[in-house]
């Protein structure tokens, strides 16, 4: 059977449809290319909220293509995911040699057509429709990474689309109007991880906080998604509920109190801000203010003192005045956000900001991303700093992805800690001392926290099914 390669952009949305995409092929028989030179089919996952994305994207099937070309090979090419949605057609035509665009809305049917293009039957395919049902279409899963070792985490999607249209984001557009999947069917997709090996999973959405309002009412006072938490959260076996991309208005009392009440939902929390002014919130259409996010802010860290708060911020919004930039460099200091992504504006193909008057020029909001990226990772720094000598619990996921011959896992508050391991740790909690911190990167000793019965030995909780792990 033919080999495929998937290169992914964007947003944790994305990778797990590229995932679920490459389960459902490996179920077909396809195996997968360790990298797109000896692929008989290579797919981009796009993304289109910014324009740097779809470029790059689309300068890399250009480059694909005419290396094929160049060398003679037969590959099917295709791109997927939202650049794919938003452009349709328009890709074939600027990129002949592409042979497949597969809307966001039509991953499940990426076997079927790659099929018919393999095969001869078909020779270009566009498809970009909208699909009842699709939201729920597919639950593949791989499960696998390096050496062939388990994965002891998943993202499970819950939902898709977005009601939300804030001006400056394309979305709603390339992924459609908000479509949940209902509570049995995400809850019996978590069982079957668990049974699998998963002890942490990822819950996703555009806004995930929007989750089933149209499907299921507030009960006893909590909300769809709440219920839902709720209902995750009484797997057996299961260890760690984490969720995003979440929207600040999606915040009721009855979720923040679930951090206080769910032990298995960590104390992790991504608002993004996208910025700090009032005025701009507005212009935004994000519906709250800059007072009602601090406010949450507080009401997080109140229910859970460690809670680790990330962001996202946009610098250069059309008409972004020095004193709005300020604004956000004012709530920065004042929140002091474990992480934030700080983004540059870019203007999106009919999104209401792109015709905005004052556009801003691209020197003015590169200063301001400089500036704005600077105090971010200044105030992180200090976080990370604040936790040495600390004992942080992780869920060890395996060998470090910058030097393999170390093991990494996250704290609860979703920082990565790197600690000398072994393979018999995967899969464990376990209690770490913090003894430095490097970039985002916190670095831990297990020695130094010892069991009762064994000094020196590392400190961790086994899974409720899994025999003892076996010596080093």
């Amino acid at each position: 059977m033919p080999s495929v390669f998937i290169k992914t952009y964007g947003c944790q949305m994305n990778e797990r449809d590229s995932e679920a995409v490459a389960a459902q092929l490996v179920a077909k028989g396809y195996s997968l290319a360790p990298d797109e030179r000896v692929a008989d089919v290579v797919l981009l996952n796009t993304c289109s909220v910014r324009d740097l994305a779809e470029q790059k994207a689309i300068w890399k099937m250009g480059n694909l293509a005419g290396t094929a070309r160049k060398q003679g090979r037969d590959q099917v090419l295709g791109f997927m995911g939202c650049m794919a949605q938003s452009r349709g057609k328009q890709l074939i035509e600027s990129l002949p040699d592409v042979d497949l665009v597969l809307g966001t809305q039509k991953f499940h049917r990426a076997a079927e057509y790659l099929d018919a293009l393999l095969s001869g039957q078909r020779e270009k395919i566009v498809d970009t429709a909208e699909e009842a049902g699709s939201q729920a279409a597919i639950r593949e899963h791989l499960l696998t990474g390096a050496a062939d070792k388990k994965s002891v985490t998943a993202f499970v999607s819950i939902m898709q689309g977005c009601n939300q249209h804030c001006t400056f984001c394309i979305v709603p557009f390339t992924r459609g109007e908000e479509r949940s999947r209902t509570i049995p069917d995400v809850v019996a997709e978590c069982r079957e991880l668990v049974a699998r090996g998963v002890r942490e999973i990822t819950l996703l959405g555009q806004i995930v906080t929007s989750y089933g309002k149209r499907d299921y009412p507030a009960k006893d006072g909590k909300s769809a998604f709440v219920q839902l938490l709720e209902a995750v959260h009484e797997i057996e076996g299961l260890d760690r509920i984490r969720f995003t991309s979440p929207h600040p208005k999606g915040y009721g009392d009855d979720l923040v109190e679930a951090y206080g009440r769910l032990p298995k939902l960590v104390e992790s929390a991504h608002l993004p801000l996208q910025s700090g002014s009032d005025r701009l919130l507005k212009l935004m259409h994000r519906g709250y203010t800059r007072e009602r996010f601090v406010g949450l802010v507080e009401k997080l860290r109140h229910v859970q003192s460690g809670m680790g708060i990330s962001t996202d911020i946009i610098v250069g919004f059309p008409g972004e005045t020095e004193a709005d930039f300020e604004d956000t460099l004012s709530l920065c200091r004042q929140v002091e956000f474990d992480l934030a992504y700080v983004f540059k504006y870019s203007p999106r193909k009919d999104t209401p900001a792109a015709t905005m008057p004052d556009q801003l020029s691209e020197e003015v909001i590169e200063e301001r991303h400089q500036r704005l990226l600077n105090l971010t990772n200044e105030l992180a720094a200090k976080k990370y700093e604040a936790l040495i000598g600390s004992t942080q619990q992780i869920l060890v996921e395996g060998p470090s992805r910058r030097n393999p011959a170390r093991y990494e896992g996250r704290t609860r508050s979703n920082k990565i800690v790197v600690f000398p391991g072994s393979e018999r740790h995967r899969g464990h909690l376990m209690n770490l001392r913090i003894e430095r911190t490097g970039s985002f990167t916190l670095y831990g000793d297990p020695a130094v926290v010892g069991m009762e019965s064994e000094e020196n030995a590392p400190s961790f909780t086994p899974h409720p099914n899994d025999s003892p792990a076996p010596a080093s």
